[in-house]
């Protein structure tokens, strides 16, 4: 797999062991092909890491091999490599890597880190969010253009609540939609608001999306309004993902929305069009917007009736939360 080699990244000589070990075996890019991409593609992919603490999650063999998520950064790191430390909903703390420029993307991905992972929170205020972040997750068979459509109608949501959206593919088979806002709420207000968006798109849109926690209940594209919860994370603007042909999580003019095919976003594609186009989510720092009228939408819903959903099944039981039970399986449960 040759010799370690290193890349010149932000001032550092980043050292890089088995430059020539395939990471995606199909098209045949290798661990010096993604901490290169990186490399080029840095400026742009550090708007969505500035300041921002995140998981590692390694693929040491490349996307063929077992990965897993790493929180805490190694001792033996480097003195210049930046870091915060976060604290889950269990209580319990780590000593998570901030990608502020390339020479951390490009130690990163000798660790083997294919994507970027970060938390919606800066350094400075670790437990208020600046980034209500809406995730489009199809469920099986459905088709890429039901998740573009109901991406247009996450815009039209947004900004009938005077929010901005930045949208961008997931990189693997669904969309983001990436939205500044003002640091003023804690996470739990936050996932209030992206479930309250959450249900209006389904309101909006109730044959093509879905705000159900259950899978047994879903259809269509689902609004993952949890990923707003405290320690969930997404890929961040510019990552390789891991599907086979190293498709990348690419910003995205509105425009190039119903259209966008993802499948043509990939590691060898991404930097010429960054290159040529510019980066689409370049100005997403001028666009904090408030949750206030997101949270008014939620408190008629509350008032109406329709209390919380689900919460991921790590997280300790919520205040005006429903069972946490397969619905099916409450069913059965009544019944017997």
């Amino acid at each position: 797999m040759g010799e370690a080699t290193s890349v010149r990244a932000a001032g550092h000589e980043v050292r890089v062991s088995s430059p020539d070990k395939v990471f995606f075996p199909k098209p045949g890019h290798t661990k010096l092909d993604l901490a290169e991409y990186y490399v080029a593609v840095a400026d742009a992919a550090v708007t969505g890491l500035s300041e921002r603490p995140g998981t590692m999650k390694r693929f040491v063999d490349g996307v063929r091999g077992e990965f897993f998520f790493q929180k805490r950064v190694p001792k033996n790191a480097p003195d210049w490599l930046q870091t915060a430390t976060v604290t889950f909903p269990s209580g319990r703390s780590a000593t998570e890597l901030v990608a502020n420029d390339a020479a951390h993307l490009v130690w990163a991905v000798n660790l083997g880190v294919i994507d970027f992972n970060p938390w919606p929170v800066r350094r400075a205020d670790l437990d208020h969010p600046d980034e209500l972040r809406v995730d489009l997750d199809p469920t099986p068979r459905v088709r890429w253009s039901s998740v573009r459509k109901v991406a247009l109608i996450v815009r039209e949501v947004l900004a009938d609540h005077g929010l901005t959206g930045f949208p961008k593919t997931s990189g693997s088979r669904g969309m983001h939609v990436n939205v500044r806002i003002e640091p003023r709420w804690d996470f739990t207000e936050v996932r209030r608001a992206a479930l309250a968006l959450a249900r209006e798109v389904e309101r909006r849109a109730p044959k093509l999306a879905t705000s159900k926690w259950w899978k047994e209940e879903r259809h269509g594209v689902f609004v993952d309004y949890n990923q707003n919860a405290r320690d969930r994370t997404v890929a961040s603007a510019y990552s390789v993902r891991p599907p086979p042909d190293a498709r990348v999580s690419t910003p995205l003019e509105w425009g190039e929305v119903p259209d966008v095919e993802a499948a043509e976003l990939r590691l060898d594609t991404v930097p010429a069009r960054l290159a040529e186009r510019g980066d689409p989510s370049a100005k997403i720092d001028a666009h904090s917007g408030s949750l206030d009228s997101l949270l008014e939408l939620a408190a008629r819903a509350e008032a109406g009736g329709l209390g919380d959903a689900p919460w991921p099944p790590h997280f300790p039981k919520q205040r005006g939360e429903p069972k946490r039970v397969q619905p099916s399986k409450a069913r059965r449960d009544a019944s017997g």
